[in-house]
């Protein structure tokens, strides 16, 4: 009798995402007694072939597994993912590569909180210092307080993105990891914005906010602050920004207020009678001044109570579909550009400045390994140095 139950090889390959042709593809299986590559891998699957050791390690791999998984009796239950504030009815949650996604990040987060206690860093006071009882509008003050955040510095930036990278540094340097993550490694595995927007890992010694950069590039500050505010609230969880939920409708609540107060909201109300096309106008153009997405702006009219909700759900919508376009025309563009940005650029502007100084710093010291420093920063081992020593942004 096998050692290896089949119902674990189907659970494997299912919570991977994969069907029997891509497993069998992905794992090099080659035709044996006559049987084709998916036929052998479905064989195995109902018990009728036993596999190799070897090709259990081709398993692990493709599956995003350890090796151990597969000797269990039964499937485990699914990764523990926290709280999940995505309250869209219908929608299915679960997906294979946001499970792969979050179980690679929490074991990056433990490898990164042990490494700041061996250096006997301190807890961080504002992680769990918060309940909902606490106004948004407090909890946003709070936020700027902590973060010695600059409105206006935000605001002076020439662009959406180095807004953000401004905000990150600020969120960065009270403890927090921000990372940007949408995929596991290759566009073949991007995870819509739909099925998450943003990801809090709670922690007192190596909180983590992990932001889908599948979305659009306004969208990354809001959803930053939206995060950071569940790690107030000491929250580990998956966000989607559904104004349903109680906890998702207090933290963008929270983060509306921190980048764009209520009274400032108050400039578009002479406009909010015209056309929907005039009003979507100035909509972008109050967006662009304050460095938000016409998304965040919308909502906000929204709770201010200066538009009703059938009037917001358009505008998403609108939005939804002209950001739609964007990537299609920006997917068309990149093809037939040549070249693109370096590897490690791009590698090291997903990480952050936070996560690449101190693995940095770590391996100076001497007190983690290149393969330990390879996990944390999701690189193969020789493409740690490559990547710690490149000079551009992140």
């Amino acid at each position: 009798m096998s050692a290896i139950q089949p119902k674990i090889l189907t659970w494997a390959r299912e919570t991977a995402g994969l069907s029997l042709d891509d497993a069998a593809r992905a794992i090099g299986l080659t035709d044996a007694r006559g049987l084709a590559g998916a036929q052998r891998l479905k064989a195995m699957e109902l018990g009728e072939d036993e596999p190799t050791r070897p090709v259990l390690l081709k398993m692990a791999k493709a599956y995003r597994r350890p090796l151990v998984v597969f000797y269990l009796l039964e499937p485990p239950k699914a990764g523990d993912r926290g709280q999940d504030f995505r309250t869209m009815p219908g929608h299915e949650k679960f997906n294979p590569e946001l499970d792969a996604l979050v179980r690679d990040i929490k074991a990056r987060q433990g490898l990164i909180r042990s490494m700041l206690e061996d250096d006997k860093a301190e807890a961080l006071e504002f992680v769990s210092s918060a309940t909902m009882e606490l106004p948004a509008f407090d909890l946003a003050a709070r936020m700027a307080e902590r973060l010695n955040f600059s409105l206006e510095r935000f605001r002076a930036t020439k662009t959406a993105e180095e807004a953000f990278a401004y905000l990150r540094e600020t969120i960065e340097a009270s403890g927090v990891y921000v990372v940007l993550l949408g995929n596991l490694g290759s566009h073949h595995t991007n995870i819509p914005v739909e099925v998450f927007r943003g990801f809090a890992l709670s922690d007192s010694i190596a909180p983590w906010i992990v932001i889908n950069d599948q979305d659009a590039r306004t969208a990354w500050s809001f959803t930053a602050l939206h995060e950071l505010a569940h790690l107030w609230l000491g929250q580990t969880g998956i966000s989607g920004m559904d104004s349903a939920n109680t906890v998702e409708r207090y933290c963008n609540d929270a983060a509306g207020e921190f980048l764009l107060p209520a009274s400032e909201v108050r400039q578009l109300a002479p406009f909010l009678k015209q056309s929907v096309a005039t009003i979507a106008e100035h909509i972008g153009q109050f967006a662009q001044a304050h460095r938000v997405s016409r998304a965040m702006v919308a909502y906000k009219l929204y709770r201010t109570g200066m538009i009703d909700k059938a009037t917001w759900e358009a505008f998403d919508q609108r939005s939804k579909n002209e950001y739609l376009q964007i990537k299609e025309r920006e997917k068309a563009k990149n093809k037939q550009a040549e070249g693109g940005p370096n590897y490690y650029v791009i590698r090291r502007h997903r990480l952050g400045h936070a996560l690449i100084g101190l693995v940095r710093r770590s391996l100076d010291e001497g007190t983690i390994t290149y393969t330990k420093a390879s996990r944390v920063l999701g690189v193969k081992p020789r493409s740690v140095e490559p990547l710690l020593s490149m000079r551009g942004p992140s």
